[in-house]
């Protein structure tokens, strides 16, 4: 098949296990994110504002999920253009002595299904990008 018969689309898939080592870190560094994207309290969106700032507050997974922008991810590699991205992210049990905890290949046909559902961490946070 030649290059002009292939698309030009390709769907790159991360999947990483990041362990939280400072909780209060993490969630003071997505509040002030949450403070630089929304500005002063009080504002327009202050109700949206309110929400994140409670979500990355009680969970880990929601304040790293604010943090991460696929964009930064691909935004200086020469000769490509983001045209989609979706994230989640999401607590879960994670023993890294024992080899089945990663185990990919049960998930590709969850995710599969489950893909157009995974915009960013559930709408709550604002995601910088």
């Amino acid at each position: 098949m030649s290059t002009s018969e292939t698309s030009r689309f390709v769907r790159l898939r991360v999947d990483m296990v990041l362990e939280i080592t400072d909780p209060a870190a993490l969630s003071g560094t997505a509040l002030e994110s949450i403070a630089a994207e929304y500005g002063e309290p009080g504002g327009e969106s202050a109700e949206e504002r309110t929400r994140a700032e409670s979500a990355v507050r009680e969970d880990g997974a929601e304040a790293l999920a604010s943090l991460i922008d696929p964009f930064d991810l691909v935004g200086e590699v020469p000769g490509v253009e983001l045209a989609q991205a979706s994230w989640s992210s999401e607590t879960v049990d994670y023993d890294p002595d024992d080899p089945d905890s990663w185990d990919l290949d049960d998930e590709d046909g969850e995710e599969d299904e489950d893909e157009d559902d995974d915009a960013g961490s559930g709408g709550d946070v604002p995601h910088n990008g």
